[in-house]
């Protein structure tokens, strides 16, 4: 029996990251179809359409619901439309597949998760660093070999250029989740520091944090975002052990990324990017392919996705704080 799509959302995250990864699916999965694809603006809903496959196009999100009557829906709309529409999804009866952050705000998150756990709906955020084929690769690692109290530390630095948003916490919340993810430990405190850069635009700042996990990691976070490099890197300590992350992140100067581990001042194994990924496309190589195709693949088994709203929660909260320029949080 077929297995069908709709997606809303037809901006850039949406054509750069999850349409490609949308079209290589239904490539692999003949079976499945990409039933309707819905943006505001008819020309870019068509486009869309043409792009990547999807056999109609809407403008209207419930009408296209209504008579596609899909078995998954994905939602990657700017973040403050994502809880007030999640929430009218999933309240439809939709599984839902949602790009971070799922709410501005924790309050927002929470109307979500309520939403999905009344209806017992399936649904998974799109923290695209979770299924980014390097960190994963780490996570297995650190999984299979270490215990959590076995991690010493996580430093975990986020650069950009000419990023002066007024909020930039809802891109330092990738940095957030992906240390938490690594640590496989929720955060237990964490102390701010802000960087203040008014003369470079209202909320523009470098953002430092220093964090304890409930496994007795630290961490230390970096976000500076109007540094002269797009990267993001990630080091990883353990007794005589260290990870060495480069992050191929949209195809910066560090891609395709590198993952070196070294344990006793010796190399003991050296990935590229290139070894965990059929190509050097972007959409593989920063997960957007593994988060949407293990989501689609975990509705067609009849199972619920890990990586759910409720797993991105304690995310949003930390992410929060930078918002309202906190000076701690505490779980």
């Amino acid at each position: 029996m077929g297995f069908r799509i709709c997606a809303i959302g037809g901006g850039w995250m949406a054509t750069q990251g999850h349409g490609p990864a949308y079209r290589r699916y239904v490539r692999e999965n003949p079976e499945v179809e990409l039933a309707a694809c819905c943006d505001i603006n008819e020309e870019t809903a068509r486009e869309y359409q043409k792009k990547f496959g999807f056999s109609r196009y809407d403008t209207d999100i419930f009408a296209m619901l209504d008579r596609e009557k899909p078995d998954a829906v994905c939602l990657t709309v700017p973040v403050h439309l994502t809880a007030p529409l999640a929430v009218r999804i999933m309240e439809a009866g939709y599984p839902l597949m949602m790009e971070k952050p799922p709410g501005l705000d924790s309050r927002e998150t929470q109307s979500i998760l309520s939403a999905a756990e009344k209806g017992d709906i399936p649904n998974q955020v799109a923290f695209n660093r979770r299924f980014t084929p390097l960190i994963r690769k780490l996570r297995e690692e650190l999984a299979a070999n270490y215990h959590e109290e076995d991690i010493q530390c996580i430093q975990y630095f986020m650069y950009r250029t000419g990023r002066t948003d007024e909020d930039f916490s809802t891109t330092a919340i990738h940095g957030i989740d992906a240390a938490r993810y690594l640590a496989g430990s929720d955060y237990e405190s964490v102390r701010f520091q802000y960087q203040e850069l008014p003369r470079l635009g209202k909320g523009v700042a470098n953002i430092y944090m220093e964090c304890v996990f409930a496994s007795g990691a630290a961490a230390q976070l970096s976000f500076c975002p109007v540094a002269g490099v797009t990267a993001e890197r990630a080091v990883v300590h353990l007794h005589d052990h260290t990870y060495f992350l480069n992050v191929p992140v949209w195809g910066c100067m560090d891609s395709p990324g590198r993952l070196l581990h070294v344990g006793k001042n010796k190399a003991v194994s050296d990935f590229s990017g290139l070894d965990l990924c059929s190509s050097q496309e972007m959409y593989e190589t920063n997960g957007f392919y593994g988060e949407d195709a293990s989501f689609f693949d975990t509705i067609r088994a009849g199972k619920k996705p890990v990586d759910d709203v409720k797993s991105a929660l304690q995310s949003v909260e930390v992410a929060e704080c930078i918002r309202y320029r906190r000076a701690e949080y505490k779980r």
